[in-house]
Formats: C-alpha cells, sequence, structure tokens
C-alpha cells in the first residue's frame, strides 16, 4: 500500500485512515503513544452526537470556523470496538514499557478504559486535564475537565525519577488554536515527561499537528497519522515553521 507522507526532520506524517496507515507499518518501533481520537460525543443522544462538530464543541458566539473534523459520528458500541482495533494496533506498534496516552471526554471515559485494556495494554490510572476556561453551567457542575486514559505496554518501565501530579491546569489559547478540538502544546509537553527522553512518538489522530510541535520542543521524534488533507496540509506547515525557527546547533 502507497501511503501519502510529509517527511520532517524530527518525524513522520501520513495522511489516511489511521488504522490503515498503522496496519502497513513495521512492529515495535515506537517508543510512546499519545493522542486525541475525535471522541463521537458531545450530546446525550444519537441525534446530537451525530451534529456537526462545530454546534457540538463550540459555543453558538464562536466566530472562528476551522476544517471539517471527520470521524465524530459512531455509536458508542462502534465507538469502542473502533478504539480497540486502533489502539491494538499501537500496542503492536510500541516497544515493551511505552506508554500509551488518550484523551477522553467525560462521556467516552468508561469506553476508553475498556478499550485501552482489551488492545492489551496494562492501565496505569486516569490524568486530568483542567481547563479553567471553560463556560459555566447554569443549575450544573462546570466541565472544565478532559482526560488522559494511562497506560502501558507491559513489562512496565520507569524513564524518570520525577513525580509527576495527576491534575494539569493548562488554559485553550483561542487565537492559537487551528483545529476545533487542539489541546495546549504545553499540556502535551508535559504529558511526555513520562515517555523516554529521544524517543519516537506515535500519534494516530495528529489534527492541526500539536503532538508534533510537542516532540519538537522536547527533543523527540514523532509519527503521525490524519485522516483530513484539509489539516494534513496545516500540520505540515505549522511542523516545518517550527523547524525552521527551531536553533541550529
Amino acid at each position: 500500500m502507497a501511503l501519502n507522507t510529509k517527511v520532517f526532520d524530527n518525524g513522520i506524517l501520513y495522511q489516511g485512515d489511521a488504522l490503515a496507515v498503522l496496519q502497513n507499518l513495521a512492529s515495535g518501533q515506537v517508543d510512546a503513544i499519545l493522542t486525541d481520537p475525535p471522541y463521537s460525543s458531545g450530546g446525550l443522544h444519537a441525534g446530537a452526537r451525530c451534529a456537526d462538530p462545530t454546534h457540538k464543541y463550540q459555543a453558538s458566539s464562536t466566530k472562528r470556523t476551522y476544517p471539517a473534523l471527520l470521524g465524530d459520528c459512531k455509536d458508542q458500541r462502534s465507538f469502542t470496538m473502533w478504539a480497540t482495533l486502533w489502539l491494538s494496533e499501537c500496542w503492536r506498534l510500541a516497544k515493551p514499557g511505552a506508554p500509551a496516552l488518550v484523551f477522553s471526554d467525560w462521556r467516552q471515559l468508561p469506553v476508553m478504559t475498556d478499550a485501552i485494556q482489551a488492545a492489551g495494554f496494562e492501565w496505569r490510572g486516569i490524568v486530568v486535564w483542567h481547563k479553567p476556561s471553560a463556560r459555566p453551567m447554569m443549575g450544573s457542575f462546570k466541565r472544565d475537565a478532559e482526560f488522559v486514559v494511562y497506560g502501558v505496554k507491559t513489562p512496565a518501565k520507569t524513564f524518570t525519577r520525577r513525580c509527576f501530579p495527576g491534575v494539569y491546569t493548562h488554559r485553550v489559547n483561542s487565537a492559537a488554536k487551528v483545529h476545533l478540538t487542539s489541546k495546549p502544546v504545553g499540556l502535551l509537553v508535559d504529558l511526555l515527561a513520562v515517555a523516554p527522553d529521544d524517543s519516537t512518538v506515535l500519534d494516530p489522530f495528529m489534527g492541526g499537528g500539536s503532538t508534533a510541535l510537542a516532540c519538537l520542543e522536547t527533543g523527540r521524534r514523532f509519527v503521525g497519522v490524519e485522516l483530513s488533507p484539509d489539516y494534513v496540509n496545516l500540520a505540515g506547515d505549522r511542523i516545518a515553521e517550527a523547524e525552521l525557527a527551531r536553533p541550529r546547533t
């Protein structure tokens, strides 16, 4: 299978469906997985979950638009099976001891913890991303957290003597966002501290390229996959710009 790729100084980005691309990569080549898959969430019922993601995940007063977010309309059972399939490929591609860090919202948290274990990873816990800028909920609790399901490919290994918090607070910088559900690069840098130094990090849902930028900032390499051609081009431009701005030694 010929893969459409963009090659950079610190990694490679494939354009295509995550599961199809991962199945064509050689086993045991990555040291960590850090990814933010489509949640297929944002509603209590099937009709709401199948709505345009710009309506599900963005306030109605927001004027900024982004390229289409693909693959965000799965029901609960198909989402669980799909996540298990691509996570199984991640397990195959990972070296022993590799950490896996997968973002989730509160609705999909139970099934993502199932999927990561069904794929073969040992579930090690949940990290909380606290978002102070989340909008309030009248008569309810503010949904100012998303979650990172944390697992490892056994046998587990310790790559650092540092002790990390279970909660990270990072504000969303709307002006810097290039993707509807972008995660702050600083948050990804914090999470990658649990991975080996000078490692290769796999992100099957690269989006706007934030994982690649975090890898560049921390001296790591990346293997990325993204379905949307628009986001492949956008991420490619961001990565190339960051590499040009990086001091040469």
